[in-house]
C-alpha cells in the first residue's frame, strides 16, 4: 500500500513488501528491497547510485535491503549497498552513505551522516548531528549523543581510512571526537567534549582533551538516587530496551 503518490518513481527493479507507505517526492532506485510494513515519508531517496553510475554504462546499483516496520523521515537519503535491520528509524534529512550494515532496532537522529563501509550492532542509538566517518565499527547498545564525531584519518589530507571502534554498551556524550583507530572498550563512557586520542579498556570513565581515564564507571552515582550507582547502564535503564519489564539480569540470562 502506498499513499500521497505525487511524483513518486519506484524503479520495476526494486521490491517492495506489504503494507509499505510511500510518501510524495520519493524516488526508489534498482535493486531496493523494502520488506513489509515500512514507511518511507516525503521526499525520500533510497538506494542512491554510487558514483560509477555518473560514467559507467555497465553500472549495476548493488542490492539495498531495507527490514521490517522500519520508518525513513522526510529527506533522508540511503546509497545503494545498505543492509539495514528491523524496526529501523531516521530522524530528517538523515544521510546514510552507501556499503553500511546496522543491525536491527537502531534509531538515527536528525541531519546525522553515516559515511560508508560502518558496522553498527543492534540497539544503537545516534542522536541528532552525529557524524560517523568511514570504516568505523560500532557495537551493540551504543549510544552516540548530539554533535559527536567519529574520525577515519590520522594525517588529513592522506589516503588511510580507518575508522574508530567503539564497544558494546559504550556511551559518548555531546561534542566528543573520537579520533581515527581508536579502540574504546565495552561498557565506558565518554564525557562531553572529550577528544578520544588512544585505546581503552573496558568500563573506563573519559575526561578531557586529550582524553584521560579518571576512573571506572562503576564509580559514578545515579542522580535519581544517589544511595545507587548508575552504570552499568543497563540495570538502570530501560525505555525501548529488549531487557524493558523483565530486567537486565533476567533478559541476559534468557539470552545467554
Amino acid at each position: 500500500m502506498k499513499f500521497n503518490n505525487i511524483n513518486v518513481r519506484i524503479s520495476p527493479l526494486a521490491t517492495i513488501g506489504k503494507n509499505v507507505k510511500i510518501g510524495d517526492n520519493t524516488v526508489i532506485y534498482d535493486h531496493v528491497v523494502i520488506k513489509d510494513n515500512c514507511i518511507i515519508c516525503n521526499d525520500c531517496v533510497i538506494g542512491e547510485p554510487l558514483n560509477d553510475y555518473y560514467n559507467n554504462p555497465e553500472y549495476t546499483n548493488p542490492v539495498t535491503e531495507i527490514g521490517e516496520n522500519s520508518i525513513f523521515r522526510s529527506h533522508s537519503i540511503i546509497y545503494a549497498g545498505n543492509i539495514i535491520g528491523q524496526n529501523f528509524s531516521s530522524g530528517h534529512r538523515v544521510t546514510i552513505r552507501e556499503n553500511n550494515i546496522i543491525g536491527k532496532f537502531c534509531n538515527i537522529g536528525t541531519l546525522s551522516d553515516i559515511q560508508g563501509y560502518v558496522t553498527m550492532g543492534n540497539y544503537c542509538r545516534l542522536h541528532s548531528n552525529v557524524h560517523v566517518g568511514q570504516d568505523s565499527k560500532i557495537g551493540n547498545y551504543v549510544f552516540l549523543y548530539p554533535y559527536v564525531v567519529l574520525t577515519n584519518d590520522p594525517h588529513p589530507p592522506s589516503n588511510i581510512l580507518k575508522g574508530a571502534t567503539i564497544g558494546d554498551y559504550s556511551i559518548i556524550a555531546v561534542h566528543s571526537i573520537i579520533l581515527p583507530m581508536v579502540k574504546i572498550g565495552k561498557c565506558c563512557l565518554v564525557a562531553a567534549n572529550t577528544t578520544v586520542n588512544k585505546d581503552f579498556e573496558d568500563e573506563s570513565l573519559i575526561v578531557g582533551s586529550p582524553g584521560k581515564k579518571i576512573g571506572t564507571v562503576r564509580d559514578i552515582k545515579s542522580r535519581e538516587n544517589p544511595e545507587k550507582f548508575h552504570y552499568p547502564w543497563m540495570y538502570n535503564f530501560e525505555r525501548g530496551m529488549p531487557w524493558q519489564d523483565e530486567g537486565y539480569d533476567e533478559w541476559l540470562k534468557n539470552n545467554m
